[in-house]
């Protein structure tokens, strides 16, 4: 409608300037009124001025209004003084137009914040970076997992780990990839996922990373404690009917045996029943043996619920250290406490985290014997996550390093006299209480076992 109304007003001018050309000629070669002719070219001029000055206004306007669509400005608006001019109709849709664009790109920014916000609270690392290396996006769970605040390039992780840089820069399409990554205190077993997409003649890496660590360590334990109670009820099934069929036949063998020396003489007759009496006592002593053995590994799976309480750790230090002192005494141990803040407390079960600290003191112990200045160390401080974190640190013989990843496995165990349960017992206690337990070493000089809650 303003089109039509600008057409319409365009053609009425060029028609009266026409018009007034056409006088203008027929003033000069027909008549002789000179005045009437200067006034003529007058009013040519001045229609011609007001006709580029109408044209270059349209054009001034629709110059301003391309101009806000270009820079993306839709805050510009026109001043409508006459609706009904044609001026007034074409400002009044430019401002129509721009609403629209406004309201579009409303809509654009409160969807991409709503999408910025959805990745910022997604619990897993999200990366998009270029092929090169250079980061594009980060999310808040990204930053918490590197403990860094911005991130640059990819190459800035090799601090954290090479492994992991030298896996995002070769990472290809659709790839699913599993890192384990010693980060001081805590293991981190990282499950990366990768996608690759352009935009803008960009080519974009979008990686997901996710720590798995105490997802695999759960699993892990399940499938423990079910071969467990699997083992241990066959086990018991068939061990329970030998040890009281031994035991009734060792009390029956051991009458028969008291009646044939009252009514028998013969020695080698006593002594065969005899030999009889021993095999099935050896037998009833084997059998009690590998059920006490059997109801040890039922410890694995019925660990009581934890009665959580808060306490401080510098006490439950102490606790430990008093119950160990005389033997840390006798072996000239020295055992030295290091909490950090001193008021460091901790929500768990103080009793089961005791017999955890317990074990690995134990442990500790045994593996200071060949020290000529032994040392166990317990600490307590806040890591670099913010997790409260307990250690137990001996300077030992240490742990070798194809053992590390064995110890925590049920059965397993490389003293002469252990049953490799409380390695195992000690880490479902932990996974009770919705933590972890690790263990760095280094064989003949430290041994670092550390509890993070």
């Amino acid at each position: 409608m303003a089109y039509n109304s600008f057409r319409i007003n365009l053609v009425i001018r060029v028609l009266l300037l026409a018009g007034s050309i056409f006088l203008f000629f027929f003033l000069w070669f027909r008549t002789g009124f000179i005045i009437t002719l200067i006034f003529t070219g007058f009013v040519i001029i001045l229609q011609i001025w007001l006709l580029i000055r109408y044209v270059e206004r349209t054009n001034r306007v629709l110059n301003s209004f391309l101009e806000s669509i270009r820079y993306s400005d839709f805050t510009r608006t026109f001043q409508v003084d006459d609706t009904y001019s044609s001026f007034g109709k074409l400002k009044q849709s430019f401002n129509e137009v721009i609403k629209n664009f406004q309201e579009v790109k409303a809509e654009k920014e409160e969807s991409y914040f709503y999408l910025q916000t959805v990745i910022q609270h997604i619990g897993i690392a999200l990366i998009a970076y270029r092929k090169d290396g250079s980061v594009e996006m980060i999310n808040n769970a990204t930053k918490k997992l590197f403990q860094v605040n911005s991130l640059n390039n990819i190459t800035e992780l090799k601090n954290f780990s090479p492994e992991l840089v030298e896996k995002l820069l070769h990472v290809k399409h659709g790839e699913n990839a599993l890192l384990r990554i010693q980060d001081n205190d805590d293991v981190l077993q990282l499950a990366i996922y990768a996608t690759e997409f352009t935009i803008h003649n960009r080519s974009i890496i979008l990686t997901s990373i996710k720590n798995i660590q105490a997802e695999l360590e759960e699993k892990e334990m399940e499938s423990w404690q079910k071969l467990i109670r699997v083992l241990t009820h066959e086990i018991m099934n068939s061990i329970t009917p030998i040890s009281s069929l031994s035991s009734t036949v060792t009390l029956i063998i051991e009458d028969l045996k008291n009646s044939l020396k009252e009514k028998c003489s013969d020695e080698e007759l006593l002594e065969s029943v005899g030999d009889v009496e021993s095999a099935f006592q050896t037998i009833h002593k084997r059998t009690d043996g590998l059920l006490h053995f059997v109801n040890t590994y039922r410890d694995l799976t019925t660990i009581p619920r934890p009665q959580l309480a808060i306490f401080s750790v510098g006490s439950l230090f102490e606790n430990v250290k008093n119950l160990h002192d005389e033997q840390m005494k006798s072996k000239n141990i020295e055992c030295v406490i290091d909490v950090h803040p001193e008021t460091l407390e901790v929500t768990a079960d103080e009793k089961l985290i005791e017999q955890v600290l317990i074990n690995l003191v134990r442990n500790a112990m045994q593996a200071l014997k060949c020290k000529s200045a032994p040392r166990i160390t317990l600490k307590g401080f806040i890591n670099k996550r913010g997790r409260i974190t307990i250690q137990v640190i001996d300077n030992g013989c240490g742990i070798l390093p194809e053992v590390l990843d064995k110890i925590f496995i049920p059965f397993f165990t490389t003293k002469s006299e252990g049953s490799g349960v409380g390695l195992s017992l000690s880490k479902q206690i932990m996974r009770k209480h919705g933590g972890s337990i690790s263990v760095y070493s280094k064989p003949e000089k430290e041994t670092v076992f550390t509890l993070t809650f």
